[in-house]
């Protein structure tokens, strides 16, 4: 059975340097509940150069979810910025650092042949 956070987390350390993140550097963890145990996830940011662990040590930010909401952040189906704002997901810390972070989140793959409108820049009308 697929895993997208292991996938999301593993792609990250397979990139390395992460244009992205370029003007950032910090520490994040991921602290991911499952039932009783929690998965951590260590991510160290150095100008675009990320690299991936599974320690549990002290971070600039630290983020809390359900590791199945997680899931869906990793794969694309939920956006991360919502789940915050509804408190599903938590953060302690340089907040920012994950506002950055979150860029690397994919966003909606359109495989259900997803044919609604994107939303973008209002456009004036004559």
């Amino acid at each position: 059975m697929a895993d997208p956070t292991r996938e999301f987390f593993a792609g990250l350390a397979a990139q390395g340097h992460t244009p992205l993140l370029q003007s950032e550097s910090g520490t994040l963890r991921f602290d991911l509940k499952e039932g009783k145990r929690t998965q951590r996830w260590y991510v160290t940011v150095k100008k675009g150069d990320v690299a991936v662990s599974r320690k549990g040590a002290a971070a600039d930010c630290v983020i809390h979810a359900e590791k199945a909401l997680f899931d869906g952040i990793a794969a694309g189906k939920v956006n991360a910025t919502a789940a915050a704002l509804r408190d599903a997901v938590t953060m302690d810390g340089k907040v920012g650092l994950f506002l950055f972070f979150q860029r690397l989140f994919p966003g909606p793959s359109g495989e259900q042949g997803d044919d609604r409108p994107v939303a973008g820049y209002a456009k004036r009308r004559p």
